[in-house]
């Protein structure tokens, strides 16, 4: 019996189904990933209240059998979206604040025009619906308490500059979230005019710089 011949045969074959399960696993996330971004562009289109599990199966361009064996049902896909929609917001965090001199005015205007793009008017669509349905406020609520949590770990480790001054800090944090996410959903609803925007936002980056401790 040649059993050198054998461990090459049985590694041979080993080897063939990792790179079949690898390959399965790379392409059932890319299947997830596009099932999640066809949500998101149903939120955007059609508003949570219309965005069914047939119509982002078809979105996709995959039968709905086909997404319900990467996604049991309409929930189990809502909170793989809303987990994809808060990853988007990390990573976007991430680049704005990557530069070793963080500039407030180029911190500000990345921010802005992170929140022209569909991932955050799906957000808020599914946080607007969140406020009557029970079933999403379950579904939401306990992510958002961990997205509060992964960005405060995040902001603190990316701004070391501001641990002198943390109530300065979370108030800086809070007023940019606050004031450009109500102009992004103004600017969308028509309550405020494009034109406008440049000079609140001029304003909001000369706040931050107030509350900024002095350095060196």
């Amino acid at each position: 019996m040649n059993t050198s011949r054998t461990r090459t045969k049985a590694s041979s074959t080993s080897a063939t189904r990792s790179n079949g399960g690898t390959m399965q696993a790379a392409k059932a996330a890319q299947t997830r990933k596009r099932l999640i971004d066809a949500t998101v562009r149903c939120l955007v289109k059609y508003g949570y209240a219309r965005t069914t599990t047939p119509r982002v199966a078809e979105e996709a361009g995959l039968s709905r059998g086909a997404m319900m064996h990467h996604f049991e049902n309409g929930a189990a896909l809502i909170k793989a979206t809303i987990r994809e929609l808060h990853e988007k917001r990390l990573r976007a965090f991430r680049r704005a604040a990557g530069e070793t001199e963080h500039d407030v005015d180029t911190l500000v205007e990345t921010y802005w025009q992170q929140l022209q793009k569909p991932a955050f008017i799906a957000f808020h669509e599914l946080a607007v619906a969140a406020r009557t349905d029970k079933d999403l406020a379950a579904i939401m609520m306990p992510l958002q308490e961990e997205f509060r949590d992964r960005f405060n770990t995040q902001a603190d480790a990316l701004f070391p500059e501001w641990r002198i001054a943390p109530e300065q800090f979370e108030l800086a944090m809070r007023l940019s979230q606050t004031i450009l996410e109500g102009m992004a959903i103004s600017v969308q609803t028509g309550a405020m005019s494009p034109e406008q925007v440049p000079a609140m936002l001029t304003h909001l980056e000369n706040q931050i710089r107030a509350l900024m401790p002095p350095m060196g």
